[in-house]
This record gives structure tokens, C-alpha cells and sequence, in this order.
């Protein structure tokens, strides 16, 4: 096995790890994997095996039609999602799906979660959008295939930039968030599944409240990620 291999299935390993660490996922409700798109591959973590007793070598090497090319074990269940979000999303270098509780209730009210507070601003450049139901059809035929290609879907036909927007949420499912790497996908996922959290109770203090203003998320949004960028350390 090749040394960049084992370094990539550690990364892959620990960062499915931080998902119990950070209280994303119960059991086994949760992946995170990771594209090397110069040699054509994705590494992912295994269906079913429990965190305390998954092993970095365990993780499962597969082309990006979804065959297994190392591994004696099989891939998450939602790998085919993964491989729709890295072809549609070229920069994207991580994928990481959850069933996050906050997330998940706005996923199965069928709500897009509103831009409240800066927190949210600093993460994601709007509205983490929902997705609209799959259909019985689209169910039956490919459900993981299908549950990629109404993401993008979702991202085409709203215009949203999914670089600037690096989550969503699948209605009835819950949230897959991305990013330049396993530990931004990551935080990303935690970030979303905190202001899932402040959203909601935003609305139960006050049903009335309103959109962050415009130029506030983009004064939030562009000093961390914006060209002149300022937020941190050079």
C-alpha cells in the first residue's frame, strides 16, 4: 500500500471519529469521506462498524463509480451520494453526512434553515437550503444516486454557490455538509448543527424575527473567507 494511501485513510479514520466526539452522531448514523481526485479515488468509512471498534485500515478505497478497489469490508451506504456531490462539486475535497438532531428537524419540517445571526453568517453566504422530497420513483431506482442528484439539483436551481453555501439539508433526512478538506467538512457540520440549534430558538422567542441584513452577512461572510480576508492569522 502506498505511504499517501495509509496518510489519507487516517485522515479519512479520524475525522469519522470527531463526528461521536462532537455529539453529530449516535451509533453508526454518520460518514465522512475524502477524494484524491489525481489518482481517481475516494476513501470512506465502512457500513455499519461501530466507531469504538473501527480501525484506520478498515476504511474502504473506491474508484468514483463507486467500485471497491481496496477494502474487505463494504463502503457506507451513502458513498453514491458522495460520488454525485465530488463530480458536480469540483472543489469540494470532503464529504461528511450526519443525522445531527438539530439539523435533522429542520430536514423533517421541510424548512430551509433562515440566515438569524452572525454565527451563521461566518460559515455559510445565506440560507442552508432543504431539498425537496425525492420522489416514490426516484426512491425505487437509486435512492443514495438520487438523494446526490436532488442536492444538486437543488444547488443549480437556486443558483447557490456551493462553495459559499458548503451544506444542505435533504428533506425527511438530514444535513450533508463539504469542504477543502476532512477537518472543514467537519467543522462545517458541527457549525450547521449549532445554528439549526439557534434558528429554532430564534423563532420560538420571537416568530416574527427577520433575516440578518444583507450587508452584515456579507461584512461576516467576506472578512473570513472574502479576498481581503482579515478574520485570523496571516
Amino acid at each position: 500500500m502506498k505511504t499517501s494511501l495509509l496518510e489519507l485513510k487516517k485522515v479519512v479514520y479520524d475525522a469519522n471519529l470527531a463526528l461521536p466526539e462532537y455529539g453529530l452522531v449516535k451509533f453508526t448514523w454518520g460518514n465522512v469521506s475524502v477524494i484524491d481526485r489525481k489518482e481517481g479515488i475516494v476513501v470512506i468509512k465502512p457500513s455499519g462498524v461501530p466507531y469504538s471498534k473501527m480501525e484506520a485500515e478498515q476504511m474502504v478505497v473506491t474508484d468514483l463509480e463507486g467500485n471497491v478497489l481496496e477494502g474487505d469490508l463494504r463502503p457506507s451506504s451513502d458513498l453514491l451520494t458522495h460520488l454525485v456531490l465530488y463530480k458536480h462539486f469540483p472543489d469540494i475535497q470532503s464529504v461528511v453526512h450526519t443525522h445531527s438532531i438539530n439539523a435533522v428537524k429542520w430536514a423533517q419540517a421541510g424548512r430551509d434553515i433562515p440566515a438569524y445571526g452572525t454565527t451563521h453568517a461566518d460559515a455559510f453566504f445565506g440560507p442552508i437550503p432543504c431539498t425537496r422530497n425525492l420522489t416514490e420513483e426516484e426512491v425505487q431506482r437509486a435512492y443514495e444516486l438520487e438523494t446526490g442528484k436532488v442536492i444538486v439539483e437543488t444547488f443549480q436551481d437556486r443558483e447557490i454557490d456551493p462553495n459559499s453555501v458548503p451544506g444542505v439539508i435533504v428533506r425527511g433526512h438530514g444535513p450533508f455538509t463539504w469542504g477543502e478538506s476532512a477537518t472543514a467538512a467537519v467543522e462545517n457540520s458541527v457549525i450547521l448543527d449549532e445554528i439549526a440549534d439557534m434558528a429554532m430558538y430564534t423563532e420560538l422567542i420571537n416568530k416574527e424575527s427577520n433575516p440578518l441584513p444583507q450587508y452584515v452577512l456579507n461584512k461576516h461572510y467576506y472578512r473570513k473567507h472574502g479576498e481581503n480576508a482579515y478574520y485570523g492569522q496571516k
